[in-house]
């Protein structure tokens, strides 16, 4: 049984990092789950609370951290609420369009698309968003794993 405990708890843990680069997959819920089936599969008491409290804090920072680079991403190349959005929509969408690139070429597409709706003549200002809104998830990405790492690490440690 002890097996079959760590070969689901590192598949939880291998989907959340897909997650980073598939961003339907809610990776951080991932994490937490590999951590939930942990104190099922033994127990609870093997981690101390605060370590459980440190883990829920990261879970915030981690939904903290993926919101926060997208919009410096995009308001730092003169963006607008459009462009994140259409970056947004674009990043959920890009991956069933384009399997293999559409996570970076749909936030840039979305927030181009963003941009020219509420100003249709404004071509160069719309890619100079939808770069942004790429330099933005590819620092989400690696704000995010380098998260996700930390607490793995952290809970190993105390496991």
């Amino acid at each position: 049984m002890e097996v079959v405990a760590w070969i689901v708890i590192s598949i939880l843990f291998v989907i959340a990092f897909l997650g980073l680069i598939y961003p339907i997959i809610p990776s951080v819920f991932f994490i937490f789950a590999g951590f939930i089936a942990y104190g099922l599969f033994f127990s609870f008491q093997d981690v101390p609370w605060w370590i459980w409290l440190v883990e829920i804090l990261f879970v915030i920072l981690l939904f903290g951290a993926d919101t926060l680079s997208t919009i410096i991403g995009v308001k730092k190349f003169g963006g607008t609420k459009a462009g994140l959005w259409g970056s947004t929509i674009g990043l959920i969408i890009g991956p069933f369009v384009i399997p293999m690139f559409g996570v970076i070429v749909g936030p840039f597409i979305g927030a181009v698309i963003g941009e020219l709706i509420i100003a249709p003549k404004a071509f160069k200002h719309a890619c100079k968003s939808g770069i942004g809104s790429v330099i933005g998830f590819l620092t989400s990405i690696v704000t995010k794993g380098i998260i996700q790492i930390i607490m793995i690490i952290l809970f190993f440690v105390w496991i």
